[in-house]
């Protein structure tokens, strides 16, 4: 399985470089390829419009990796943060901070980056700024709990009782000891992330046309289910390769990293 998963994103990660490299345009529109299935001239076959479903793919799975990058490290980031100072002080800072988690975790996430991606308008930006917004409280529930424990281990009382100061204690203490977790936690992000995006892309909420995305590719293609099967089996098979590998990576990542695992 961890072959499998990885030669699946090595391939992926080396479609996005070949595309750059061969500079494919894939807004490219041929009338008389309306639809085409695969052959010589269209690899993958073409789109409603004529347009290149390989190119259009490309494309996609580019945009798929920026946004499921930058909005990993951002609620990372945050969420971490979050955590980090309601396990390690406690009491009406840790209540306060967890209430605000406990609103978020009321909806269901996607939910709410649909209407925070209603609010703020269709687009790459925006769509980033709603995952953003609804992604952290993850990372501050993990965090959180994660730090309570590691609050009253002998290493950091003993760093305290020596006059550390609090960044020194979180930073070089307790921080480093949550790595291998939310590394893993990261790497579900990434995939949970990739499917919100083509979702809201799905509803016309994320990027918008003429723009590749695999979701809005999807929702092109289930028109033509009937006439052209391969539009909308082509973009699923794709992105079901992408979230199926980045999870048994997650997997690997997990176990590997568990030191209660036996080797």
């Amino acid at each position: 399985m961890k072959k499998f998963a990885s030669s699946i994103l090595i391939f992926w990660l080396a479609a996005v470089v070949l595309g750059r490299l061969l500079q494919l345009n894939p807004n490219q529109i041929d009338l008389n390829g309306i639809l085409s299935s695969p052959s010589f001239s269209y690899l993958l076959g073409a789109d409603d419009l004529g347009r290149s479903i390989l190119a259009r793919l490309l494309r996609g799975v580019e945009v798929s990796f920026m946004v499921s990058i930058i909005v990993t490290a951002i609620t990372m980031l945050v969420g971490v943060c979050v955590g980090l100072l309601a396990g390690f002080y406690g009491g009406k800072i840790d209540r306060a901070l967890m209430q605000i988690t406990d609103v978020f975790l009321a909806f269901p996430g996607i939910l709410l980056a649909i209407a925070f991606a209603a609010v703020l308008g269709p687009g790459l930006v925006n769509l980033m700024i709603a995952l953003s917004i609804t992604g952290w409280v993850s990372y501050a529930r993990l965090t959180r709990g994660q730090a309570l424990g590691l609050r009253n281990r002998q290493h950091v009382l003993a760093a305290e009782s020596l006059g550390a100061s609090v960044p020194r204690m979180i930073f070089r203490h307790i921080l480093p000891l949550l790595m291998s977790i939310l590394v893993v936690e990261a790497t579900y992000s990434l995939a949970s992330v990739m499917i919100a995006e083509a979702s809201l892309s799905f509803l016309g909420l994320g990027i918008q046309a003429p723009n590749a995305s695999w979701g809005a590719m999807l929702r092109d293609g289930v028109r033509y289910m009937l006439i052209a099967p391969h539009y909308v089996l082509i973009v699923g098979l794709s992105l079901m390769s992408l979230i199926l590998a980045i999870n048994l990576g997650g997997d690997y990542l997990r176990d590997k990293l568990d030191v209660r695992t036996e080797q």
